[in-house]
């Protein structure tokens, strides 16, 4: 209350998030035939008819099998750099971390563009594989940041201690800075999943008809559907990403990870 425009703009903001997501929830237990609010009664039927709809199923398979290829990706690539950057005497360290952070900054669109000239156009890459790659460089950004915030909160005396009393670079590593890198390399997986799997515009672009995600297959349904079985699917995701924040928050513990990320 001290900062009543703020507050004013914070509810309002969240007002703005929230409601629709309010209304999705709502017209997934309609009753109705169609996508309208209020719903029409209250029925299950539309969250059966999403489970058991086949191109649903088949295109969350294929979003799970991508969003963790690309995020164990990711984290092979990004833990590593974050190392080497943080630990490492390397020059320009502030650019090659820039680099890394790069893909947050340019549209996705142009990612996958760029993707598609080069490297299906320019080196014959598949339609999979090219997809691969270009969620994993999408998820470099959370896997260097956050695993870096992580490692910015270690104090390197305790390394350096290990080293002191004989271990080796590896033993050192395995038993004293991966479990300092723990909390942010799980966060920076669970961040870069979710992130791999509800993206929509390099998915869309770079996919073909025999690999396709759920969140695209959603979006075609709903060009063609005007029912809450679309409602019903978006709900179900929606559920799930929550439970995966709270337990991922009772586990980890996400304030004390991105505290390290604002400092």
């Amino acid at each position: 209350m001290r900062r009543p425009v703020a507050s004013t703009l914070a509810v309002f903001g969240y007002l703005i998030m929230i409601v629709p997501i309010l209304f999705v929830v709502a017209t997934a237990f309609s009753a109705g035939r169609t996508l309208r609010f209020p719903p029409e009664g209250f029925s299950l039927q539309w969250f059966e008819a999403a489970v058991t709809y086949r191109p649903f199923m088949e295109s969350l398979v294929s979003s799970l099998w991508l969003a963790l290829g690309a995020t164990a990706l990711a984290l092979l690539i990004g833990v590593p750099a974050t190392i080497a950057i943080h630990r490492g005497k390397i020059p320009g360290r502030g650019l090659v971390e820039g680099l890394f952070l790069s893909p947050l900054i340019v549209p996705e669109l142009v990612v996958g563009l760029a993707l598609y000239q080069q490297l299906m156009i320019g080196f014959g890459l598949d339609n999979l594989t090219t997809l691969m790659l270009g969620h994993t460089a999408l998820l470099l950004p959370y896997a260097v940041r956050v695993t870096g915030a992580s490692l910015a909160l270690a104090d390197p005396a305790v390394e350096e201690a290990a080293r002191g009393l004989g271990a080796s670079p590896v033993r050192a590593f395995v038993t004293v800075t991966l479990p300092l890198l723990r909390p942010g390399i799980f966060s920076a997986a669970l961040l870069g999943f979710v992130t791999s799997f509800n993206n929509v515009p390099l998915s869309l672009l770079l996919q073909d008809r025999e690999f396709r995600t759920l969140p695209v297959t959603m979006l075609d349904y709903v060009q063609q559907s005007y029912n809450p079985r679309i409602a019903a699917m978006a709900t179900l995701i929606l559920a799930a990403t929550v439970v995966i924040a709270v337990i991922a928050e009772r586990t980890v513990g996400f304030a004390k990870i991105f505290g390290g990320i604002n400092r």
